[in-house]
């Protein structure tokens, strides 16, 4: 009897070897993984428990947002961290983690740092800024309000940092042109791309000589 195309790709013996390889490799990888990874989790989890149990908690005093605080944090605890998980200041946010993207940016002392790169208890007796620090009530910071007339965001993420560094480029010197802002601001990154409308916001704040 004849067979058809149907019947032909039908047979166990006309499959493709190199599809029956791929199949046969697939199953084996789901059994590796299914027989690998609970052991490899629960090691994970035991290490992490361990590492944590390395570290005794430190007492810490610093003023943030002009309220004193008295807190009692492990070692290995980066200021990003602290605010955020501790303290519920969440308006600092957590992008690249690595200092790479400014999304973290703070104030100590009057100084812009990243705080994902700066542990908690070396900030013994110092005074932080948040972007929850900069408006007095219900009255914006005027970078704030710059930011807002000049729709210096999109999507907002980076917008806290952006904020806080734009402020310490005006009072550090470094709003005097657009070019001398863009160098400033350098180590904040926009995704949306909103350094156009950024700059114009700080000249705005810079040429409208308001102490800030």
């Amino acid at each position: 009897m004849p067979q058809t195309p149907d019947s032909q790709n039908s047979c166990p013996h006309k499959k493709d070897k190199h599809e029956a390889r791929r199949d046969f490799l697939k199953q084996s990888s789901a059994v590796m993984a299914l027989a690998l990874t609970p052991p490899l989790v629960i090691k994970a989890a035991e290490h992490d428990e361990h590492i944590a149990g390395i570290f005794e908690k430190m007492s810490v005093s610093m003023e943030i947002n002009g309220k004193p605080y008295h807190l009692s944090v492990e070692p290995r605890v980066t200021l990003l961290d602290l605010l955020r998980e501790q303290l519920q200041l969440t308006g600092t946010k957590k992008g690249c983690d690595h200092g790479q993207c400014g999304a973290c940016t703070v104030h100590v002392n009057g100084q812009r740092i990243n705080s994902c790169l700066t542990l908690a208890v070396m900030q013994e007796g110092r005074k932080i800024t948040t972007i929850e620090g900069l408006a007095e009530g219900d009255k914006l910071h005027p970078v704030q309000e710059a930011f807002i007339r000049h729709d210096g965001f999109q999507c907002g993420y980076c917008t806290p940092g952006q904020i806080m560094s734009a402020v310490a480029c005006i009072r550090e010197g470094h709003a005097n042109t657009p070019e001398d802002i863009r160098e400033s601001m350098s180590g904040n990154i926009c995704r949306c791309g909103a350094y156009d409308n950024i700059v114009d916001a700080i000249m705005e704040v810079q040429q409208g000589g308001q102490p800030i």
